[in-house]
C-alpha cells in the first residue's frame, strides 16, 4: 500500500537561502561535487519526511508563531517546515550553529 504524501511548496526564502548555500560550495570553496551532493540529501530528506510531516518532534520556539514549525537536520544545516492542510511548506534552511531565536 503506497504512503500518502503530502504536497511539498518551497518557499522564496527557502530557495533563496538553499542558492546562496550551494553557490557558497561552487565558487567560494570551489567544490562542486560538495554542492551536488548536499543539494541531493537535501531533497531526499525532504521528500522522505513528506511521508508524514507531523510524525516528528515539534520545534520549540520562544517566539509565538501561528503555525508549529518542524525541523530536518542535513549535514551542518537546520531546514524548517510547516504543515498546513495536505501541504508541507518548506520555509528556510539555516545553518545549524545560528541562534534561531533571534531571527523573524
Amino acid at each position: 500500500m503506497a504512503k500518502n504524501k503530502y504536497t511539498i511548496r518551497y518557499t522564496a526564502t527557502f530557495i533563496k537561502q538553499f542558492d546562496n548555500i550551494l553557490k557558497y560550495f561552487i565558487y567560494k570553496l570551489q567544490n562542486k561535487i560538495t554542492a551536488e551532493n548536499f543539494y541531493n540529501e537535501v531533497i531526499k530528506e525532504i521528500e522522505k519526511r513528506s511521508e508524514s510531516p507531523e510524525g516528528f518532534e515539534k520545534y520549540k520556539s520562544s517566539r509565538k508563531r501561528k503555525n508549529t514549525y518542524y525541523r530536518i537536520n542535513v549535514k551542518n544545516y537546520t531546514i524548517f517546515y510547516v504543515v498546513t492542510n495536505n501541504t508541507m511548506e518548506i520555509r528556510r534552511i539555516l545553518y545549524s550553529r545560528r541562534n534561531f531565536d533571534n531571527l523573524t
